[in-house]
């Protein structure tokens, strides 16, 4: 269900992609946990399939390992002739990219995507080949084995104690239009393999002693698995994106652990690490900065940026959010980024506050929907820290100014002035506006202690200046009660709105001037030759 319009920035950017699609190929990969589950044997099923159809097919390198079935579906497709190279003696055989590009076929099947070219050749890896082909809207059917994705080789290397030299970029198979996995159970693996269907007999019973081991292969299948899961998680919030969803889809466990000012922040994160284990899920380490919270001392800041680092030490992905309340801003990053639970720390605010107040636990339940609230033990209290202006300080804002207040005092004496004056040449009402007027005058100059301060006065002015009998604080009309009553609600809503505005402008400018700092610090370490 769409529940709002798309941003109009996820639109752009949509299209954007769209653009930049256009005319190029599709890339298909065949994707598996490790020789012998069956990508070219699945590869060469679906070309037959779709050349039925129309499609002009072409085969541009097919490794079929002198396995019959594999080489008996390779017949009736055109082939189009691999280019020879002689290197050390030896004479290997490489795609010939301009074979293929002069043929322009609909769909090429290029097998092997991390293999290494020849020395000499026009590109070093096949899948720089592969990325030629598709840029002249040529679409390609490819394979790979997890252990050669580049973000796992390590991990693979770990498990299996064998580390394998090609390797693919993650992203040349994150940006793959489509990919279909091809899964084997371990034990039908090693049946295939002690059948000669993998390997010829001889080098099969090497492999099952050594890398076709039966941990190692289950190991590699869960690998395969939970990267095929990230992508298709990844194409699910990409569609969410695209059409503005903002409910939680319980597709993958996701946390987001709140972090705060308090003094135990670090205790959840902690917490919320232990948990994301247990669930096995990504977890993400969200502070939320206020208003109120941008003027925190620096002991508090640097509690909150400790309390980052540690989980991003902990493998947490880390995000700070502006919003106006927490609340509401955990929502909302939560329906972006799909996150089913939200972990925060337990309360330890003081009792009155928990008996007359409303807790941010309360705020949260009432907007969570799909979204589980967990709570930890160890936040610190809800006791609002002590705040300080940002930067140079703004006193006028906090009431601590008298200078503010004799200004706003004076502009408020001058309308006065101008009320005595036209008191009897036009509607009260009209003066009731030009209180207003000097009241929004002071709240966007003076700050928000002066601004009530003027609302008050003037009201009391107003009556006592303007409202008949002249020079009391008596009503003769008890209508002008109401007026006074929505000239004093109006007038301090104004210097609400008028001080918060002045304060976001203050707020935009010191991010920004952060933004700036960071940007020229990047550039500094960019140029930087060695780590001192």
């Amino acid at each position: 269900m769409i529940e709002q319009r798309p941003d109009p920035d996820q639109l752009l950017e949509k299209v954007q992609r769209a653009e930049a699609r256009a005319g190029t190929g599709r890339l298909k990969i065949f994707f598996g946990a490790c020789a012998g589950v069956g990508k070219t044997y699945a590869m060469l099923t679906e070309a037959r399939e779709v050349q039925t159809r129309g499609v002009d097919v072409v085969v541009g390198v097919v490794e079929t390992h002198r396995r019959a079935d594999t080489e008996a579906l390779v017949e009736g497709l055109e082939v189009v002739p691999q280019r020879r190279v002689e290197y050390r003696g030896a004479v290997l055989s490489e795609l010939d990219i301009d074979a293929v590009l002069a043929r322009h076929p609909d769909v090429v099947l290029v097998d092997e995507l991390a293999h290494s070219n020849a020395p000499g050749s026009r590109h070093p890896k096949r899948w720089q080949d592969i990325k030629e082909l598709l840029a002249v809207g040529i679409d390609v059917y490819t394979t790979v084995n997890v252990q050669h994705l580049e973000s796992l080789n390590d991990v693979v290397g770990q498990i299996t104690g064998i580390r394998v030299s090609e390797t693919v970029p993650d992203r040349v198979f994150d940006e793959a239009d489509e990919v279909e996995l091809v899964d084997l159970p371990s034990d039908d693996l090693i049946q295939r393999l002690k059948a000669g269907k993998v390997y010829m007999p001889e080098q099969a019973a090497h492999a099952i002693t050594n890398f076709f081991r039966k941990g190692n292969l289950i190991a590699l299948r869960e690998l395969a698995l939970r990267r095929t899961a990230d992508r298709v998680d990844a194409q699910a919030r990409e569609y969410r994106d695209d059409a503005a969803i903002k409910r939680v889809w319980q597709l993958k466990e996701r946390l987001l652990v709140a972090i705060g000012p308090g003094a135990h922040s670090e205790q959840v994160v902690r917490a919320g690490r232990r948990l994301a284990g247990s669930l096995r899920a990504e977890w993400i380490a969200v502070y939320v900065e206020t208003p109120a919270l941008q003027r925190l001392p620096e002991a508090e800041r640097a509690r909150i940026l400790r309390a980052l680092r540690l989980a991003q030490e902990l493998g947490a992905e880390t995000a700070t959010v502006p919003g106006q309340d927490v609340a509401s801003a955990l929502i909302a990053f939560a329906g972006e980024r799909n996150a089913g639970k939200i972990v925060l720390g337990r309360s330890t605010a003081p009792a009155w506050r928990r008996w007359f107040g409303r807790s941010k636990y309360d705020a949260l339940l009432e907007r969570t929907g799909a979204v589980d609230l967990l709570v930890v033990g160890g936040e610190a209290t809800e006791q609002p820290a002590p705040v300080v202006p940002i930067d140079e300080p703004d006193r006028r804002d906090y009431g601590s100014n008298w200078r503010a207040y004799a200004e706003a005092l004076s502009a408020v004496a001058l309308v006065s002035v101008f009320a005595l004056f036209l008191r009897d040449r036009i509607e009260v009402t009209n003066i009731a506006m030009l209180y207003l007027t000097a009241v929004v005058w002071v709240s966007a100059r003076l700050g928000r202690g002066p601004a009530v301060a003027a609302s008050i006065v003037g009201v009391g002015l107003f009556d006592f200046l303007c409202v008949q009998p002249y020079f009391t604080f008596a009503v003769s009309d008890t209508e002008y009660l109401l007026t006074f009553a929505v000239m004093l609600i109006v007038a301090l809503t104004i210097t609400e709105l008028t001080s918060g505005i002045r304060y976001q402008a203050r707020i935009a400018a010191h991010r920004e001037r952060r933004a700036a700092s960071l940007a020229a610090m990047s550039r500094e370490l960019s140029g930087a030759l060695t780590a001192e």
